[in-house]
């Protein structure tokens, strides 16, 4: 557990700053010192942009949850999805528009990922 990073990860935040450099998306810096600590925070725009792993999260498609200790994980994994909620309510509280995306939405449609953000920003 001790070697798993909670930002940085290869699959998610990376392969979602890649596309938004390459649709020529600008002007978010990563990890901004708000609540939840948002991936990808664009401050001109008050759009905050958080990047869900399936598993750690929960996803309602690809969650398995693990044969070991599966009360533990249960427990943990709905911890966070309360966190998630509590956080997004607390940002638009304060005045943000929050996205999630979940980790296989990068890896499998990131098209519709970066018009997702897209029109966000041009919701101003």
């Amino acid at each position: 557990m001790a070697a798993i990073r909670s930002r940085g990860n290869r699959t998610t935040e990376k392969a979602l700053r890649f596309r938004l450099v390459q649709s020529g998306i600008g002007d978010w810096k990563l990890h901004g010192d708000l609540p939840g600590r948002p991936d990808f925070v664009f401050g001109g725009h008050r759009l905050l942009v958080f990047v869900d792993g399936c598993y750690w999260h929960g996803c309602p498609r690809c969650y398995r949850p693990p044969q070991s200790h599966p009360d533990f994980w249960a427990e943990k994994v709905e911890y966070n999805r309360t966190r998630d909620k509590k956080t997004r309510s607390a940002l638009r509280r304060r005045g943000w528009k929050v996205i999630r995306i979940w980790e296989h939405e990068i890896k499998e449609a990131p098209t519709l990922v970066i018009e997702r953000i897209r029109e966000a920003l041009a919701e101003d």
